[in-house]
Order: structure tokens, then C-alpha cells, then sequence
């Protein structure tokens, strides 16, 4: 019933389209830019920025979970990211989040990994409720800082 498998760059249109549902299920669809060529490049090219496990049910997409690696100035050691956890509505309460979640913890512990890191939007208590059931740590005194746009770029242009 159901396949865990990794992504390739042929999922390219299947990974927008999850996304696109994931940012619409968030209320962020205005901020997705992304484009097939984005994730064919980005992800299978030479040297990927990123990983993504498609999940499978009964040979029908259900959803995904989208990695990266990090790294750990006081671990010492590299860590996961997981940037999206996402299932379809009509597939939620079959495990399939715990199943991909599951996988991503594989991942790092097979490569060592200190751990896995995600963040959570604070008005989604379901996936809140789910995380906790697993044991997860929430870093409640760590404050989630996004520097992009036109700050970003006039930062950059600062002379020394």
C-alpha cells in the first residue's frame, strides 16, 4: 500500500506540484517562485543542494518530505533539515507522515547525523500534537530569523 521512494529529477513536476499544495495548505501560495527547472537543477544536478522522498500510496503520489543537510558548530557534526513534511489531505491518518518521517530519520542516522531540525507553524496543533508524540524537542527560546529581498541585498552591498 505504501512506497517510500527518493525522488528523481523526472518528480520534478510532481515535487512543484506538492509544494504548491504544501505552500496553499500553509496560506503561503504567494510566496512560491519555484519552477521544475529550479528542482531538476538544484536537486539532481552535479552537486544537489537538496533530497525528497516521494511517499506512495497504492501507486498514487500522497505527499513528500524535502531535505538538506546542515551543519553543527557545537555538535561538531552535520545535521538534516527538513524543510517540508507534507501529505495530501485525502491520505492523512494512514501513517504516511510518521512513515517519511521515519525515513528522514534513517537518513541521518545512517550518515551519522546529530539529529534532524524542522520548524512548525505555531497555529498547526495537529502536526504540533503528532511531533510531541514522537518526543520532539521544541526549541521554544530560538527565535526562527529570515534575511531575504531587499534587505538581503542591501546588506550585501555594505563596503567594509
Amino acid at each position: 500500500m505504501l512506497n517510500i521512494r527518493h525522488a528523481t529529477a523526472n518528480d520534478a513536476a510532481l515535487l512543484k506540484k506538492l509544494i504548491g499544495e504544501l505552500a496553499e495548505f500553509e496560506r503561503l501560495s504567494h510566496e512560491v517562485i519555484i519552477t521544475e527547472d529550479d528542482l531538476r537543477r538544484d536537486g539532481f544536478g552535479p552537486q544537489p543542494k537538496f533530497r525528497a522522498m516521494i511517499a506512495e500510496w497504492n501507486g498514487e503520489a500522497a505527499g513528500y518530505a524535502f531535505i538538506y543537510t546542515t551543519y553543527s558548530t557545537f555538535k561538531g557534526n552535520a545535521g538534516i533539515f527538513l524543510e517540508d513534511l507534507f501529505v495530501r489531505n485525502q491520505f492523512r491518518g494512514k501513517g504516511i507522515g510518521k512513515s517519511l518521517l521515519a525515513e528522514v530519520a534513517r537518513i541521518a542516522s545512517h550518515e551519522k547525523c546529530f539529529g534532524v531540525r524542522w520548524e512548525v507553524l505555531d497555529w498547526n496543533q495537529p502536526a504540533i500534537d503528532f511531533y510531541k508524540s514522537l518526543g520532539a524537542e521544541f526549541r521554544d527560546p530560538w527565535r526562527s530569523v529570515s534575511l531575504t529581498g531587499e534587505p538581503l541585498k542591501k546588506l550585501a552591498e555594505k563596503t567594509r
